[in-house]
C-alpha cells in the first residue's frame, strides 16, 4: 500500500479544508468520500463571512460567487420580541451542491488525491493508520460528519439528547433577497425555523429542535415549520440531519486520528451554525497533521474560549426568557447585536457591557410582567 502523510475520511468542509491546510505545508494528501461531487448536502446553506475567510487564508476565493451577500438578519424571540439590523459582515446562502464541490476541487487543484471510497475500518498500529486495508497514512483526519466512522472507531458514542438536535431542510419560493430570518418558538424550546434566501427568489427554508429522547417525525417537523413560517409554498427536496452540538466534544485527538467539523460535535449549541467550525478546525487539523503538532492546543488556543461562552449561553438561553430578553437588549443596542452574531456564526465571546445590556432587560422584563 501506498503511504501517505495525511489521509482525511469525509470530503465535506471540514475534510476539504483540512486537506487544503496538509497540502500547503507540502504534506501528501489522500481524501475519501463515499459521494461522487458535486452532491447534496443537508443544511441550512448560510455561509457566514468567518468561514470565508478562513477558506482565503487557504488561498481559496470564489465560494460564494453568484450568490448575492445577505447583509441582514431579523431574530425573533420565542416572546414575540424581534430585531432586524445589519449584519456586521454579510453572509451567503450557497447550496451544499455547489459549495461543497467549489471547496474539493480546490484541495485536488492543490494536489490532494481524491478517491471515492466507502469507509469501514481503521486500525491506528502507532507507526500509521490503515484504511480498510487499502489505504495507509501517516496521520488521518475524521471529517466525515455527524455519522462519523472515524469517531465510532475510536470508541466515542453519538451524542446524547439533549447535546443532539434534529432539524429538516427544503427549498421555496420567497419575495425576500436581503434577509437572513431566524423565528424561535416557546413551544419545546429551544427550536426555531429559518429562512436563508438565495438571492435568485429561492430560499432555503427548514425547522430544528434540541432532541429529549422521543423521534420526531417528518410531518412535525414541516408542521412547525409551517406554523413559524406561514404563507409559503410547500418546501422540495426536503431532508432532515441531525445536529451534534458543540456542549458534547469526544476529545480531539487520540494517537495519529484527529477529528474535525461535526465528527467533533462542533456544531455551535446558540444557532445550530457549523461550516465555520468545519472549515476552522479542519484546517488546523491539516495543519496539525502535517506538522506533526499538538492539534488539541491549537483547537484550544483557537477556539477554546469561544466555545466556553457559546456553552454558556446554551445554558442559560435554556430559559426562553433570557432570548426575549437577549433580543429586546439586540433591538435597543445594535453592539449587543453585533456580539450576539459574533458569538452565533464566528469566535465571538461575551463581553460585560452585553452581559449587562441582557441583564437589564430581563429585571426589565421581570418587572413589568404581572
Amino acid at each position: 500500500m501506498r503511504l501517505f502523510d495525511v489521509a482525511v475520511v469525509g470530503a465535506g468542509p471540514a475534510g476539504a479544508a483540512a486537506a487544503l491546510a496538509a497540502r500547503r505545508e507540502g504534506a501528501g494528501v489522500l481524501l475519501l468520500d463515499k459521494a461522487a461531487f458535486p452532491r447534496d448536502k443537508t443544511c441550512g446553506d448560510g455561509i457566514a463571512a468567518e468561514a470565508v475567510t478562513v477558506l482565503e487564508e487557504l488561498g481559496v476565493h470564489g465560494v460564494t460567487d453568484g450568490y448575492p451577500p445577505v447583509d441582514r438578519l431579523r431574530l425573533v424571540a420565542p416572546g414575540g420580541a424581534a430585531v432586524a439590523r445589519p449584519l456586521p459582515r454579510a453572509a451567503h446562502t450557497v447550496p451544499r451542491r455547489v459549495f461543497d464541490e467549489r471547496l474539493v476541487r480546490a484541495a485536488v487543484a492543490a494536489g490532494a488525491e481524491l478517491r471515492q471510497h466507502t469507509v469501514r475500518d481503521i486500525r491506528d498500529d502507532g507507526d500509521a493508520v490503515t484504511v480498510d486495508d487499502r489505504f495507509r497514512a501517516r496521520m488521518l483526519i475524521g471529517a466525515d460528519g455527524a455519522g462519523s466512522v472515524v469517531r465510532r472507531a475510536l470508541g466515542h458514542p453519538a451524542n446524547p439528547p439533549g447535546h443532539l438536535a434534529m432539524a429538516i431542510r427544503g427549498y421555496t419560493r420567497t419575495a425576500n433577497t436581503t434577509e437572513q430570518v431566524i423565528v424561535t418558538t416557546e413551544r419545546r424550546w429551544p427550536a426555531y425555523a429559518w429562512e436563508f434566501p438565495l438571492g435568485d427568489g429561492t430560499a432555503n427554508v427548514g425547522y430544528g429542535e434540541v432532541l429529549r429522547g422521543e423521534p420526531l417525525s417528518r410531518t412535525y417537523l414541516l408542521e412547525r415549520l409551517d406554523r413559524l413560517l406561514p404563507g409559503l409554498d410547500p418546501p422540495t427536496a426536503v431532508r432532515g440531519h441531525h445536529l451534534p452540538l458543540s456542549t458534547r466534544r469526544p476529545p480531539p485527538a487520540h494517537g495519529r486520528v484527529l477529528l474535525a467539523g461535526d465528527a467533533l460535535s462542533l456544531i455551535n449549541p446558540f444557532t445550530g451554525e457549523g461550516i465555520f467550525y468545519a472549515v476552522l478546525s479542519g484546517s488546523l487539523a491539516g495543519r496539525a497533521a502535517a506538522r506533526n503538532t499538538d492539534y488539541r492546543r491549537a483547537l484550544r488556543m483557537r477556539l477554546g474560549r469561544h466555545l466556553r461562552h457559546s456553552g454558556l449561553a446554551a445554558l442559560l438561553t435554556r430559559q426562553s426568557r433570557v432570548v426575549d430578553a437577549a433580543v429586546d437588549a439586540a433591538a435597543r443596542d445594535a453592539a449587543v447585536f453585533d456580539r450576539m452574531v459574533d458569538l452565533g456564526l464566528g469566535d465571538g465571546v461575551f463581553d460585560l457591557r452585553t452581559i449587562g445590556r441582557i441583564v437589564s432587560r430581563l429585571g426589565h422584563r421581570h418587572v413589568a410582567t404581572p
